[in-house]
């Protein structure tokens, strides 16, 4: 069983900053041992889904080109947390961000977390 469950979100203005957080409980794996991890985003009107930062099997970080360069996203396997570390935050980074985990071919959500940029 995996659990997921995102904190941090909130307001923030243009320019701000903030952390997303997200605890993780893997009892049937080693929170270490993914396939991918990360974070994806859904904004308003969009059905979709879209990867922002997330880590390879291999644990290398891998941004989104509308992000690279303004978040940072990181992990503290002795806590089971992984964190999303928003910088210079735009208006076009609201959304629902979303906690995810794949192992084995399946895949994993939280239940998300709002983030609105505005002034």
């Amino acid at each position: 069983q995996v659990h997921l469950a995102e904190s941090g979100g909130g307001f923030v203005q243009p320019g701000g900053s903030l952390e997303l957080s997200c605890a993780a409980s893997t009892s049937s794996f080693s929170f270490d041992q993914f396939d991918r991890m990360g974070w994806y985003r859904q904004a308003p009107g969009n059905d979709e889904r879209r990867a922002v930062a997330v880590f390879t099997g291999q644990g290398v970080p891998v941004y989104a080109d509308s992000v690279r360069g303004r978040f940072t996203i990181s992990r503290d396997n002795t806590k089971n947390r992984i964190y999303l570390q928003v910088n210079s935050a735009i208006p076009e980074d609201t959304a629902v961000y979303y906690c995810y985990l794949a192992k084995d071919r399946r895949d994993y959500w939280g239940q998300g977390t709002q983030v609105t940029v505005s002034s």
